[in-house]
């Protein structure tokens, strides 16, 4: 484990992507002087003027990436639809690359997600994998579609309920519906030295027309039972992967008390965003311990919160504005972060609302308040 790391200009640390959740990530390496370098396509990224550099290029694109890579000591990332053709050449070349590049192929392809969980004995929904809307009906209806790679917040997602629902035209995973009860999730921090710790488990309510996380609660409303094993279930899928960095392992509550995996995520997480406040080590702080091999914080809760997202209407289109905002500073308890989007789409993720609380219904009640105001 490192613990003599020299920060400042002297250890070259790069991100691959440049949204939110690299700004985020910024914002808790300022505290150490570490000094970020982003790459992502769009020249207005919300990372594009708090990097130290920034090198607008295509995150797929297996010679972009290794050209922004070259030189650097650690390279991580904040999305993982990134060119691992040219994260295994840097790795090759000595950068740490973390999580790895293994780890980041697999977890791109949803179809080899299900295939490692069902390898390794962790409960997930049966499943099918298929090259085209000609096989969409295999596994019967109704049944979840999803596409195998490229899919993000909400997009690549579909309930096929019968026959006539279009399906995705291109290689899915058939998935059989779970009868759920609750969505939760867990952040678990793995470190090359091989130490772990895991985040109180969350609760995700998600908005069912966009299919995206409207809000959620930490922690989760839930026996402490489910959660020690909810808990435990994402500690063994981070050992399974022989992870470096965060990972965000999404479960389903069924309504028989049963807990199931639905998708991961090796990054920084969107069911984390309220550690920033809530919790004694944020999950962007957490990312970054791990991914330098550092002594992991303490993820303990402060106390409760709720997190809500705030996002672009379905008829959303041009410059982000805010008029709830005063309204909710004036509130004690609302913490309030935007984006640095440029510009509004349909339930495009502009920022987010962090509410402290004494409980957990009250804090709901306090997210929910700014949703109407």
């Amino acid at each position: 484990m490192r613990t003599d790391l020299a920060f400042g200009p002297s250890l070259r640390f790069g991100v691959l992507g440049g949204g939110q959740l690299g700004r985020m990530m910024i914002q808790s390496a300022i505290d150490w002087d570490l000094r970020v370098e982003v790459m992502d396509p769009d020249p207005d990224a919300p990372c594009r003027y708090l990097t130290h550099r920034f090198v607008q290029g295509s995150l797929d694109d297996a010679d972009a990436v290794e050209a922004f890579g070259r030189g650097l000591d650690v390279l991580t990332i904040e999305i993982e639809h990134v060119s691992v053709p040219g994260l295994r050449r840097l790795a090759a070349a000595g950068v740490a690359v973390r999580p790895s590049p293994d780890t980041i192929a697999l977890i791109q392809d949803k179809g080899t997600q299900k295939q490692f969980l069902t390898a390794h004995g962790f409960p997930t929904a049966d499943f099918t994998l298929i090259d085209s809307s000609a096989d969409a009906g295999s596994r019967g209806y109704p049944v979840v579609a999803k596409l195998r790679r490229g899919g993000y917040d909400g997009k690549g997602v579909r309930v096929l309920r019968d026959a006539s629902t279009a399906p995705f035209d291109a290689p899915c995973v058939l998935e059989d519906l779970v009868d759920i009860a609750l969505e939760l999730s867990v952040i678990v921090a793995r470190n090359p030295s091989g130490e772990v710790a895991t985040f109180p488990v969350v609760e995700a309510v998600f908005d069912p027309v966009a299919n995206l996380v409207d809000h959620l609660v930490a922690p989760a409303r839930i026996a402490e039972e489910v959660a020690a094993q909810a808990r435990d279930l994402a500690v063994r899928v981070a050992e399974a992967l022989d992870l470096e960095g965060l990972l965000a392992v999404e479960l389903f509550l069924d309504r028989s008390g049963k807990l199931w995996v639905n998708e991961l995520a090796p990054r920084t997480h969107n069911s984390g965003h309220h550690t920033i406040e809530a919790n004694r080590t944020s999950q962007f702080e957490q990312h970054l311990r791990a991914v330098l091999d550092l002594p992991l914080g303490d993820p303990s809760a402060l106390q409760p919160a709720a997190m809500l997202n705030l996002v672009g209407g379905p008829d959303a289109h041009g410059r982000p504005t805010y008029p709830g905002l005063g309204a909710a500073l004036a509130r004690p308890g609302v913490h309030v972060h935007l984006y640095g989007k440029s510009e509004v789409r349909p339930y495009r993720k502009l920022g987010h609302i962090t509410v402290l609380g004494d409980d957990a219904e009250a804090v709901v009640k306090g997210a929910l308040r700014q949703k109407t105001e």
